[in-house]
């Protein structure tokens, strides 16, 4: 099962990323000022995906991608794939496991390792 992992930018407004089963980031959201309206977007997302629509494209280089429409409003971008055959994995595992995914929300967790000799 994928995951909502909530966290911050270094510009200061947070973001969200769906992650696959195996912990790659498929999309990201976009920046919201303020960390409850970030988790808000994330509830709201996971409990419409039936809803959502998934926009794809083809950058100048040659790679795919997809974006995330919810209520004809951008909610996010996928990552680049290499091929149309991975970016529609992406949008499969989203599709079949989205709704059940968890939040993590490690935007409070700011220092992580702050005893840290190495």
């Amino acid at each position: 099962m994928g995951s909502f992992v909530i966290s911050k930018r270094f510009s200061g407004d947070y973001k969200f990323e769906y992650t696959s089963r195996k912990g790659k980031p498929i999309f990201t959201s976009n920046a919201y000022e303020l960390r409850m309206d970030c988790e808000a977007e994330a509830e709201l997302l996971r409990a419409k995906f039936d809803s959502c629509s998934f926009l794809k494209y083809k950058t100048a280089k040659g790679k795919f991608y997809f974006k995330v429409v919810l209520d004809d409003v951008l909610v996010a971008v996928s990552r680049k794939y290499s091929t149309v055959l991975m970016a529609q994995k992406g949008i499969d595992e989203i599709v079949k496991y989205g709704a059940r995914a968890e939040i993590l929300d490690f935007a409070a967790s700011e220092v992580l390792f702050d005893d840290w000799e190495g």
